[in-house]
């Protein structure tokens, strides 16, 4: 299999210059292995999958730590993360030029065991499955619908899968491994189910009690389910953004999928034909667009969270960057032919802030060209990564 490069690389090497440890965390599939073991090929490798070297680095970290003196290339490190309080040990007792790289599939408990054991010692960095100009790189670029619908996974492009097939294998390898391993999920059946629910729900505000109704789960139960799905890098939420505005704004958080093609195969779109006609198919767009300016984000170091914008007249505005100086609002749509009533809420919400304090909008939409319309400026959908430095 071809290897793919990633535009997270320069980011990846700066890091792993200026800290004696690098963590690298995403998703399982993401490509964090590969790109770490491409990257830095001259440390010696051992993944933390394999249950001999899990039970040697358990039973006596000193001594697993002990063979790599100068550092070494440690995987899933998230199966033993007692490790790095023995790591944080020998960092600080070694010489200069000791250099470890950390890769984990976990999210919430792995960075929680980075920031108590090796704070100011590791930097972070987060892969996400490929953004389509890396995809078109390989020349495995797609067109819209066939894009939302086969998702962004490293392997599956790669490899030329079929999606019906590597996301029924994904899902199965999630529910019995990874959720095992973060919360005691009995039954089985049901959290699937809570995941099909959650992917019917992307784009949308979260509901926590309609969607425990609709599963037939307590509250709490689906609170903690949505967090394991967070934690594992299968969902997302990007909060609302209401500083420094006076009027009444919803405060709820907005549910998003890592990877649409996950998304499409939860929501029973196993053939690509569907995607066009399927009622989710403007929300798997904007779900698109939301992703792409994660993976820009991440891919240039920028863990800053993004924003959406709505008031309490239903007017809304999908994304708000900050760059520190100006706000960004961005409205995504997925039609392919431009409407003028596009811009309206924009409008209102550039209003709301003081034109001083924002950059031009920016529609990105489903057409193909780019350019000023109607006082904002289109982008097409394939060319997300043209967007300003709001982004970097």
């Amino acid at each position: 299999m071809k290897f793919i490069e990633r535009d997270i690389a320069p980011h990846l090497r700066r890091l792993a210059a200026s800290f004696p440890a690098l963590v690298l965390t995403g998703p399982r599939q993401s490509g964090k292995t590969t790109l770490a073991r491409r990257l830095f090929a001259d440390l010696p490798y051992a993944t933390l999958e394999s249950p001999d070297v899990r039970a040697a680095a358990a039973d006596d970290p000193r001594t697993f730590l002990g063979r790599y003196p100068r550092g070494a290339l440690l995987d899933e490190v998230q199966r033993a993360p007692e490790l790095l309080s023995y790591l944080q040990e020998l960092i600080d007792t070694a010489h200069r030029g000791v250099r470890y790289v950390l890769t984990g599939s976990g999210n919430f408990a792995l960075l929680q065991s980075v920031s108590q054991s090796l704070a100011g010692r590791a930097g972070v960095a987060r892969l996400l499955p490929l953004t389509h100009a890396e995809a078109a790189r390989t020349g495995h670029a797609a067109p819209l619908d066939v894009t939302l619908w086969r998702g962004c996974y490293p392997g599956l492009i790669a490899r030329g899968a079929d999606p019906r097939d590597f996301y029924a294998s994904y899902t199965a390898t999630y529910i019995e491994r990874d959720v095992r391993q973060i919360v005691n999920v009995q039954q089985l059946g049901t959290f699937q189910r809570f995941v099909q629910l959650a992917a019917a729900r992307i784009g949308q505000l979260v509901n926590l009690a309609s969607l425990a109704a609709d599963c037939g789960i307590t509250h709490p139960t689906a609170a903690s389910w949505l967090n394991v799905l967070e934690a594992s890098h299968v969902v997302f939420r990007v909060q609302p953004y209401f500083r420094n505005f006076g009027k009444r704004l919803v405060k709820t958080p907005k549910l998003y999928f890592v990877d649409t093609g996950l998304a499409a195969w939860l929501l029973g779109i196993h053939d690509q034909s569907l995607m066009a006609v399927h009622p989710l198919r403007g929300a798997l767009f904007e779900n698109f667009v939301v992703g792409e300016i994660v993976k820009h984000r991440y891919n240039h170091g920028n863990l800053r969270p993004i924003h959406f914008w709505r008031d309490s007249n239903g007017r809304e505005v999908d994304l708000v960057l900050d760059d520190g100086a100006r706000l960004l609002g961005i409205e995504i749509k997925s039609g392919a032919t431009f409407a003028a009533d596009w811009t309206r809420d924009l409008a209102a919400w550039r209003a709301a802030v003081g034109p001083g304090a924002t950059h031009r909008p920016i529609v990105i939409w489903g057409g193909a060209d780019s350019g000023p319309r109607f006082g904002v400026y289109a982008l097409a959908w394939d060319r997300i990564e043209r967007l300003p430095s709001a982004l970097d």
